[in-house]
């Protein structure tokens, strides 16, 4: 992974906060488990509510917190006065998502001013062991806001 150099030092904080205020994550009782610059995991318990008629959880709960993993890694390396929205993203469900809880890791491949492009992976985790179920490519855009002049 590249080496990035944020330029809001207060960068954690920031993502905690955009974080804690996303009701579905909430709702999901998903979990930030590290925030790094350009990396963000997110940690999702497995619940029978969030799952599809083989009681494997839903992809669109997977995509979810995937989605969140690449839009909070991006978000680290945004300005302190930006916010953050995914644009685009493309998914690729690799396995059933089987498992006690599910990990969502979100890099950052390229940051941009305006666009970044991240990758994800989910891994679901059963008895000690790891699988890869899903692989994101994302594309996220920060929305800088506009300081007024006086």
């Amino acid at each position: 992974m590249p080496d990035f150099n944020p330029s809001d030092p207060n960068f954690a904080r920031r993502v905690r906060s955009s974080f804690a205020k996303q009701q579905l994550m909430k709702t999901l009782d998903a979990k930030l488990i590290k925030i790094a610059a350009g990396e963000v995991h997110v940690e999702l318990p497995y619940d029978l509510a969030w799952t599809q008629q083989n009681k494997h959880l839903h992809a669109g709960i997977i995509t979810a917190i995937v989605d969140n993993a690449c839009g909070y890694a991006a978000y680290t390396l945004m300005p302190a006065t930006s916010a953050v929205l995914a644009v685009e993203f493309k998914i690729n469900f690799l396995s059933p998502a089987k498992g006690e809880k599910f990990i969502a890791i979100g890099k950052v491949i390229k940051a941009g001013r305006t666009l970044t492009v991240c990758q994800g992976e989910v891994m679901a985790c059963d008895n000690g062991e790891e699988k890869l179920i899903a692989t994101m490519q994302s594309t996220i855009m920060a929305m800088v806001k506009k300081l007024k002049q006086k």
